[in-house]
């Protein structure tokens, strides 16, 4: 069993250091290991970021919590594995995405240490009730939207409470012109910001003056989807080059730790406006929802100017769950009330150029499936070079469209609202899993040679420290997701719910409805379950 780690790890470096510094943590979206030039890409341009990696250290195996975006960012914010939070999923219809309120966050823990503290960007991590927005889970200022995607011109972005509306701006170009705006802000005080970029997930959009400068550059072979995608890569890269340059201008650049990274692999499919969205990913199998290295290993950039030793590669494992201990730990100061214990380590000494053996001894679990979690279905444990990976059966990874996609897709076009769960869950499924496969990611790291056969004793040791890890975190998800559902029955009690055919009114999945269905004459509540005037779980 993986023992929890103590709450604040210091750095010994820094423990009679009474400085506390500054905290600019960056996420893409769904930006693969290979979307940097940094990282072998020889198409795309990011010159911030590759002379950030330049400024301090690359880290080649570096992971995600989880391979889908909001359990990913439960892993990220608290510290925590993201079964623990709640967070399991992406259906905020359903509160999957949502952070128990007894966790603890990015947010709270700078709050706590004296920090002005503020989320500008995608959340993700609780839509529908003001209880489980960026403002009242420790950040001070919320700038930015809640749902899973969002237009890139036509976008509707919350001021904490205040609707903003668009403006006329790029996306990333209004959430770096914020980020900048919070940086001018501070003065005396410290400040930890988790800046939450969209791109390049989808609807993709991007200036056309880059897309066309793609074209050219694929010429013949030009693919306009990647074209966009490298096109929204580049401007958010160039907005962090004005980030940056503002930290440096305000006297702050070597007072500041940066970390850039993303919140799974790249989405390779099929975009429903667009085409394929396949484009170079190292050597990797998988993508995003996969927990084969493609969906879970990202690129992770870390520079502190003057304190970590610039130009450093690092092939070591870390994992997304370590960056809050890390960077919390550099404060020096003691957790806030009602924390629990992190699951990663303080990877300080290892960022310094140290020993770290913590790091390279211990096991790494993953698993992610649709709804609720399944043990076997799409899971992994590395540890090492040895990697053990479940597939999972396809009927625990399918998604229901038609009653998860209209929430999803309204919150694309329309300004942010309230509504109830959708609290009905079906219990995980006991049908049975595919076997697991062995690969060893040192000679095979495009994961294409089971050697299950070969290794039995691996896959028996391995299987035995993933099930004792699963059969810890699922019971923690049960009351976590228990404490989701009777939270939003209470918020819901005294409260007025939206009509849901109104609501989703142009949003409704028909082509997900039965066959032999009539769009223009059938209820869509007859026909959609999971929506709260028609399901008696939630009353």
């Amino acid at each position: 069993m993986l023992a929890a780690l103590p709450l604040v790890l210091v750095s010994s470096l820094y423990a009679e250091d009474t400085t506390k510094p500054n905290v600019v943590y960056i996420m893409a979206d769904d930006l693969g290991w290979g979307d940097l030039r940094c990282y072998g890409n020889q198409v795309v341009d990011t010159p911030t970021l590759d002379e950030l990696a330049k400024t301090g250290v690359r880290f080649t195996d570096h992971y995600s919590p989880s391979p889908l975006c909001a359990p990913a960012r439960a892993g990220f914010l608290t510290g925590r594995f993201n079964h623990r939070t709640g967070a399991v999923d992406v259906p905020s219809n359903r509160g999957l995405d949502r952070l128990d309120l007894s966790e603890k966050t990015f947010g709270d823990y700078f709050r706590h240490a004296g920090y002005a503290t503020a989320l500008i960007g995608k959340w993700h991590n609780g839509a529908y009730s003001q209880d489980y927005l960026p403002h009242r889970r420790g950040f001070d200022l919320f700038f930015g939207f809640p749902n899973g995607g969002q237009d890139y011109w036509k976008w509707n972005l919350l001021r904490n409470d205040d609707a903003m509306p668009h403006d006329g701006r790029y996306l990333s170009d209004a959430l770096n012109d914020e980020a900048i705006a919070f940086i001018r802000k501070q003065n005396a005080q410290p400040f930890a910001l988790w800046l939450a970029h969209h791109a390049p997930h989808s609807p993709l959009a991007a200036p056309e003056v880059l897309v066309k400068k793609y074209r050219e550059r694929f010429g013949q072979d030009a693919s306009e989807t990647v074209a966009v995608i490298y096109a929204m890569i580049e401007a958010m890269d160039t907005g962090l080059g004005r980030v940056f340059q503002t930290l440096k201008e305000e006297g702050l650049w070597e007072k500041t730790v940066i970390v850039f990274t993303s919140d799974n692999g790249p989405w390779l499919a099929k975009d429903s406006e667009l085409g394929s969205q396949k484009r170079f990913n190292g050597v990797f199998s998988g993508q995003k929802q996969d927990v084969l290295e493609g969906g879970i290993r990202v690129p992770c950039i870390v520079a502190w100017p003057g304190r970590i030793p610039a130009g450093q590669v690092i092939d070591t494992p870390v994992h997304g769950c370590d960056w809050l201990p890390t960077l919390y730990g550099l404060t020096n100061e003691s957790a806030p009330a009602g924390a629990k214990p992190f699951d990663g380590l303080d990877v300080m000494p290892l960022l310094l150029g140290n020993p770290a053996p913590a790091l390279t001894a211990r096991a790494l679990p993953f698993q992610r499936n649709r709804y609720a979690p399944v043990q076997h279905c799409n899971a992994a444990i590395r540890e090492g070079r040895w990697k053990l990976y479940w597939p999972g059966e396809k009927a625990s990874l399918k998604k229901d469209s038609g009653r998860d996609n209209p929430s999803y897709l309204r919150g694309i076009a329309q300004p942010h609202w309230e509504m109830p769960l959708d609290r009905q869950l079906d219990p995980a499924t006991t049908a049975p899993q595919p076997p697991p496969r062995l690969y060893d990611l040192d000679a095979d790291p495009a994961e294409k040679h089971d050697l299950a056969a070969q290794h039995p004793e691996i896959v028996q040791s391995l299987a035995q420290k993933h099930d004792a890890w699963f059969a810890e975190i699922i019971p923690q998800w049960q009351q976590s997701r228990a404490h989701i559902v009777e939270q939003d029955r209470a918020y819901w009690k005294d409260r007025t719910a939206p009509d849901p055919a109104a609501l989703f009114k142009d949003y409704w999945q028909w082509k997900a409805a039965p066959k032999g269905t009539n769009p223009t004459t059938a209820d869509p509540l007859q026909v959609f379950s999971g929506f709260w005037n028609n399901d008696p779980t939630n009353q």
